[in-house]
């Protein structure tokens, strides 16, 4: 009687086959008015392109404060710490404003061109990383004469296409 009771208990222990292959079914939950809102202005391209730019811009800072950082100068043996010092932070300071407005001006362009690709494709895939990184590279060369705006510009869209397969935003 004892070897019964315990098959028993294993058989309440042990979910049956038809317990174990129902799927978990789970309710869906409808975005509230607040966050349809927002991402409806999220989706206004001169948003993205602003935040990019001010993303950018933070990040070009940060870039040339730890550059400039790095930089020694020519005369460092010749120099006392107060002018290395004074050296340093300035070259800091030249450095974190030039890659600020550059990474500033990178970020809008390439967001802008792939948020109005984007909208006028009615697409969301890597062509629209493509053209973006291309009018960018383009763009941010563009001072260097036409040859070089070309290698920009081809150079820029290989480099967004492989963060774009990087991070598989595009399945």
């Amino acid at each position: 009687m004892a070897a019964s009771t315990s098959e028993n208990d294993l058989k309440t222990q042990i979910p049956s086959s038809n317990e174990a292959e129902q799927p978990q079914i789970q309710a869906i939950r409808m975005p509230s008015m607040e966050e349809i809102r927002a991402q409806e202005v999220w989706n206004n391209c001169a948003v993205r392109s602003v935040a990019s730019g001010v993303m950018g811009g933070g990040l070009g800072f940060m870039m040339g404060m730890f550059l400039g950082a790095l930089d020694n100068p020519i005369m460092q043996e010749q120099m006392s710490g107060k002018q290395q010092l004074i050296y340093n932070l300035k070259q800091m300071g030249t450095r974190s404003w030039s890659s600020a407005k550059t990474f500033a001006v990178m970020g809008v362009v390439f967001s802008a061109v792939e948020c109005v690709v984007e909208k006028a494709r009615a697409k969301h895939d890597t062509t629209n990383t493509v053209v973006a990184g291309c009018v960018t590279g383009g763009t941010m060369s563009a001072k260097a004469g036409p040859k070089a705006a070309c290698v920009g510009c081809v150079g820029f869209a290989a480099f967004s296409v492989a963060i774009e397969k990087f991070f598989d935003r595009h399945t």
